[in-house]
């Protein structure tokens, strides 16, 4: 059984994620375990697949991705165990649940993120606004660092009490927006508020949980240096697909894994990490130890 990573969670920090909408961690993987993870991003975006599954969404490849976009991959868990072991741990989805408040926390989905020197930004979002094809609709993200961020590095921007604000629809672009500020400042402005924007500035290892309805993005990356990150996903362990909302977000994706005539959703692409009753998807452990005997290219 691999080890859990042990994060902190007491009533201070569930105070300041309740009204913040995010808390900043220093430490939440060993620097140990960096190296092996820039390798893991080295292959993925090169279309190396160590598991021999391809990842849900490739939205970049080496042979012919534009240089000034940000690199992404979404479930990079399924093709490579490196990234696995970081966002199907035991430790970080405990630290999630006991955040939100949630009798369990199973993985939706993860973002394998790399912002080489002059790439473009981000556009701000809100999670949550995709995610109407399962209920409870709830989301946490934990964002780790694979570099030192710092604000001109185009590292993630937050805005501190958004997940209090109005629900939004999803609009504007992700992917090298004109202005990647705009969607989050018009609903500032429905809001009637003065947005107080803070940077995830973190030593590589470190990063932050956001609530699924904190507005966020990021800009340029005007350093000289990458920045990696690792997304988790994470929603409630007792989701429920709602069918007739399966083609709004990102459903139409994810929707291709519901079962027929069941809404539950599969354990075996959609895993608990961790529950209050300490139960945690059983076939997690023999995936993340298992050999590197079937990696290919692809």
């Amino acid at each position: 059984m691999t080890d859990a990573t042990s994060i902190e969670i007491g009533d201070g920090e569930r105070a300041r994620f309740a009204r913040d909408g995010f808390l900043f961690v220093e430490r939440l993987i060993d620097s140990a375990r960096l190296p092996r993870l820039h390798a893991a991003f080295e292959d993925l975006f090169a279309g190396k697949f160590e598991t021999g599954v391809r990842p849900d969404e490739v939205n970049w490849q080496v042979a012919d991705g534009d240089p000034q976009r940000t690199r992404q991959i979404c479930n990079g868990w399924k093709a490579n165990r490196e990234v696995a072991r970081v966002v199907l741990d035991a430790g970080i989805g405990r630290a999630i649940g006991r955040l939100a408040g949630w009798p369990g926390v199973r993985i939706m989905i993860d973002n394998v993120l790399w912002k080489p020197p002059a790439t473009r930004s981000l556009g701000f979002h809100q999670d949550s606004a995709y995610l109407s094809w399962f209920t409870p609709s709830d989301l946490l993200t934990c964002w780790i660092a694979l570099d030192d961020t710092r604000a001109d590095g185009g590292t993630m921007e937050l805005v501190r009490g958004s997940h209090r604000w109005q629900p939004g629809e999803p609009e504007g672009e992700f992917h090298a927006p004109e202005d990647y500020r705009r969607p989050m400042l018009d609903a500032a402005a429905r809001e009637g508020v003065e947005p107080e924007i803070v940077y995830v500035e973190v030593p590589a290892g470190g990063g932050s949980f956001h609530h699924g309805w904190t507005w966020h993005g990021s800009g340029e990356n005007r350093s000289d240096r990458p920045r990696r990150s690792l997304v988790l996903h994470a929603m409630r362990s007792d989701v429920e697909y709602v069918p007739a909302r399966l083609h709004q977000g990102i459903g139409p994706i994810y929707g291709r894994y519901r079962r027929l005539g069941d809404n539950r959703l599969d354990e075996n692409y959609f895993p608990i990490l961790w529950r209050e009753d300490g139960y945690r998807t059983a076939g997690i452990e023999a995936f993340l130890s298992a050999p590197e005997s079937c990696s290919r290219d692809d």
